[in-house]
């Protein structure tokens, strides 16, 4: 097989492993991991049950690459919009999350909580997903990403209270509209960034949007500009 057989047989490869990724995705969105058998994926996805070993080893590796594919798009919707006025930016970051999660409830629910055992590889997940929206916040915040390691520590606690909020959130999900969640989180993390500055003024607030109204669900309509 020359260089060309052997480049197209790789890219048809990585199409079909990213075809049984996006299958799963689907699958697994609002299901939990022990709700389905490999005979169940495999049924679904139209395919032998060996393909899905052949890609990934086993029901678990199958998962977790379903994991990291979504967590990659996560990361890249939040960190988007850099053109943005800042406080739009951060709504547009918290919106991504927030979206992602009440599209993929399973899949968070993993990363957040671990939900596949104790499991390394979950946690691994989970801290490059922190590490990468604390970067899209600082960046956004401050125009940089490295930052004192005070003001990182905030964040981290800001973005823990991003994540449980999320899940309970998702408990009530049909009687608070998910602008609601978005805008109080936007509001904490003014007063975050606002309590950084008192502790590293070398990392002061940005001035806020005196125009900008959270949304309270109580003489508002989301759809409306």
């Amino acid at each position: 097989m020359n260089r060309s057989e052997q480049r197209g047989s790789s890219e048809r490869s990585q199409a079909r492993r990213s075809e049984l990724i996006a299958t799963g995705r689907k699958l697994f969105a609002d299901t939990s991991y022990d709700a389905l058998s490999m005979d169940d994926i495999a049924q679904h996805a139209g395919v032998a049950k060996g393909l899905i070993y052949y890609y990934f080893k086993n029901k678990r590796g199958y998962y977790l690459a379903i994991v990291e594919d979504s967590v990659a798009e996560l990361v890249s919707l939040a960190s988007g919009g850099a053109e943005l006025p800042r406080t739009q930016r951060v709504q547009r970051t918290v919106e991504a999350y927030l979206r992602f999660a009440q599209y993929n409830e399973a899949a968070y629910r993993t990363i957040i909580t671990g939900g596949v055992g104790f499991d390394t590889q979950v946690q691994a997940i989970r801290d490059a997903v922190r590490t990468g929206l604390v970067s899209t916040v600082a960046q956004g915040a401050y125009g940089r990403s490295d930052i004192p390691p005070i003001a990182r520590l905030a964040l981290l606690g800001w973005l823990s209270s991003v994540e449980w909020l999320t899940l309970e959130w998702l408990e009530y999900q049909h009687d608070l509209p998910r602008e609601i969640p978005r805008d109080l989180l936007v509001r904490m993390l003014r007063h975050t960034l606002n309590t950084i500055e008192e502790f590293s003024p070398e990392c002061p607030a940005p001035p806020p949007d005196l125009d900008w109204r959270p949304f309270t669900g109580l003489d508002e309509d989301p759809s409306q500009p």
